[in-house]
């Protein structure tokens, strides 16, 4: 297929697909498009970032209505953050049509929610636990609905959705289109499709694998973790990434290493689940807006972010699984684009990327990379940057404390031990003492 017009679609879609950027459909859209505008139920399982979004979203919006008021359309995911990028793609595809779309999603405030929903919406995309509140509510009526979408269904799978997504299929009318698109596919999710789709098409156009010839992979072996900092800060004033994701194992590390590229001088905000939705949603808009460089995320991020100029990602932490390895640098070489991927590891982990090779069919080359003298170590701190809190130390900073000359503390505690000897002297207390 040489473009868009192959497809049959109509003009206001063809225009808001140039107007997007596209050229030709990508392998999943040339597939499961055709397939999905005959009204054919769908099991996509394609490579991330291959253009899932836009593969459901044009037969979506082939089938609205513009005269309608109630949704015609359901779309799951499993995070707040896909929630706002699928429709910002399916508004971008609708511009020209005058479809209104709405995303739900818990950490906004559901009475705007409601408004909006009274008002009117062609299509709402939301995660599992807001829809079923709004359904519980009666604020979202689903008696209209012609298509529903799970997209990301395995992780929202892991997420522990799985019953919220079986709640909200069985509401739905039983006449209805249902896509279901998956990295991977475990077997709750093939029970799901089961339950509830009809004889649905399979569309396999690879699996959840990282190819090659769109990502460079490299890692540096550091000596040990006070050496993370250091590596990173010299790999990206050696690179100079136009938009970079770095990924850290916890939410303390992000706001940490955030605070220390800032200080370096480079453009950089951590991104994580304890910031305020308010304040993601900022974050999120200015990486996108290029207005700062480099995101650091926790894992939260490692899916469902669709942003197609990141071009490094690096793994300043090695995830313990080779599967989020990939969901991770799935974030980089986006439909069609090259990026490259960065990791560092600690000379124990060096089977972990072995690992990680076997499992993603791919080879990692070592980065040439000279990070200079490491900082000394802050005091009372181990090479792996924890505090030393053995016994001995301790001990010490009890005697510190409670040390010195004329300490009233130290004189109350010997004052009371004292007082404790003189009555076991004394024995027990005469009867009439007592009386």
């Amino acid at each position: 297929m040489t473009g868009f017009e192959e497809l049959g679609i109509r003009k206001e879609l063809l225009k808001a697909v140039q107007d997007m950027g596209f050229s030709k459909p990508t392998e999943i859209q040339e597939v499961a498009i055709p397939l999905a505008l005959q009204g054919e139920d769908i099991i996509g399982q394609a490579q991330t970032g291959s253009g899932k979004t836009v593969a459901f979203g044009i037969p979506i919006m082939e089938s609205i209505d513009t005269r309608s008021h109630h949704p015609e359309a359901v779309v799951l995911v499993p995070t707040r953050e896909l929630a706002v990028q699928v429709c910002t793609e399916l508004d971008k595809l609708g511009k020209h049509m005058q479809i209104r779309t709405l995303p739900v999603y818990g950490g906004a405030s559901i009475n705007v929610q409601i408004e909006r929903l009274r008002l009117g919406v062609s299509i709402v995309v939301g995660t599992p636990g807001r829809i079923m509140d709004h359904i519980e509510r009666g604020t979202l009526r689903l008696d209209k609905v012609r298509i529903a979408v799970l997209d990301e269904a395995d992780r929202m799978l892991d997420m522990g959705f799985i019953d919220d997504m079986d709640f909200i299929l069985s509401k739905l009318p039983k006449k209805r289109q249902t896509m279901l698109f998956s990295a991977t596919m475990p077997e709750e999710i093939k029970a799901l499709s089961r339950k509830y789709m009809h004889l649905p098409q399979e569309v396999l156009v690879s699996k959840d694998e990282i190819s090659v010839k769109e990502i460079e992979h490299t890692y540096l072996q550091i000596p040990e973790p006070r050496a993370r900092f250091t590596a990173v800060r010299a790999y990206l004033k050696k690179h100079k990434p136009r938009l970079a994701i770095i990924f850290t194992r916890t939410k303390i590390a992000a706001d940490n290493l955030a605070q220390g590229l800032r200080r370096n001088g480079m453009k950089a905000e951590a991104l994580h689940g304890d910031l305020s939705q308010r304040r993601r949603d900022q974050v999120m808009q200015r990486f996108r807006q290029k207005r700062i460089q480099v995101l650091v995320a926790s894992d939260l991020a490692a899916r469902g972010l669709d942003i197609c100029d990141v071009s490094h990602v690096i793994n300043y932490h090695l995830p313990d699984e080779p599967s989020t390895y990939v969901h991770r640098t799935g974030r980089t070489g986006r439909i069609g684009k090259r990026g490259v991927a960065f990791s560092l590891a600690l000379p124990d982990q060096m089977g972990l990327l072995g690992e990680i090779e076997r499992f993603a069919g791919i080879s990692i080359e070592e980065e040439e990379l000279k990070i200079g003298k490491l900082p000394p170590a802050r005091p009372g701190f181990n090479n792996r940057g924890f505090g030393i809190r053995n016994r001995e130390r301790r001990q010490h900073r009890g005697r510190s404390r409670l040390g010195g000359r004329n300490n009233p503390r130290r004189e109350s505690r010997d004052r009371s031990k004292q007082h404790s000897e003189r009555k076991r002297e004394q024995g027990p207390a005469p009867i009439w003492r007592s009386l």
